[in-house]
């Protein structure tokens, strides 16, 4: 397959550009944060806690205890547009 510059792809012959073009990192995903009930870095799990209009927002409980350590808000992707050339 030939090299094609970033954001480009082939599809069944033809060269499609993508104006969305993802980054290396989109997403980050805690494994352990600080508790301060156990007082040390626990192992976390994730809970979903609201659907709002531009995404979501998760709540970071530590698995041990079930303390609320922390909150992520996950926005939505913008709908990217596809250019067929």
């Amino acid at each position: 397959m030939l090299p094609l510059e970033t954001g480009t792809r082939l599809k069944g012959g033809m060269a499609v550009w993508y104006e969305h073009q993802p980054g290396q990192y989109e997403d980050f995903h805690a494994t352990a944060l600080y508790c301060p009930k156990c007082r040390d870095a626990m192992p976390v799990r994730s809970r979903l806690l609201l659907v709002l209009p531009d995404g979501e927002l998760h709540e970071y409980l530590c698995q041990v205890c079930s303390t609320s350590v922390g909150t992520k808000t996950v926005k939505q992707q913008p709908d990217g547009r596809l250019i067929v050339m």
